[in-house]
């Protein structure tokens, strides 16, 4: 299984941004997918997942601002990124592993990773 990220960049507050995660030998209509992001000096933390049935979940710190989708012809998953804030600015990495209908929030249930996409959000 490779993830692929991409889409990340420098922008200001308030601006919006649109990461992609394209995956090979993994079909992400059956497992659930998953956004994290880490800041330099902090631990990886949860940002959104989205379940196999297409559920979905999001960290208090970027509900309403953030909403992951997929694109099952693309075999893509999207997190679209609005209002950004400076303190959004980290390394976003998706992946994936084998649960298929919770969404774990804990880095150590997925099994696959990306290698990551910079945020960076000047205030």
């Amino acid at each position: 299984v490779q993830l692929q990220a991409s889409g990340g960049g420098l922008v200001q507050a308030g601006d919006s941004l649109r990461l992609s995660c394209a995956a090979s030998g993994r079909t992400f209509t059956t497992y659930t997918t998953g956004w994290f992001r880490q800041a330099s000096g902090k631990e990886r933390e949860f940002v959104a997942g989205i379940s196999g049935s297409g559920h979905t979940a999001y960290a208090d710190s970027v509900k309403g601002r953030f909403s992951i989708s997929r694109d099952n012809a693309k075999n893509t998953v999207y997190l679209q990124m609005t209002t950004l804030k400076p303190e959004d600015t980290a390394v976003y990495y998706c992946t994936t592993g084998w649960k298929s209908l919770t969404i774990p929030t804990s880095y150590g249930e997925y099994a696959y990773w990306g290698q990551g996409t910079q945020v960076t959000v000047s205030s």
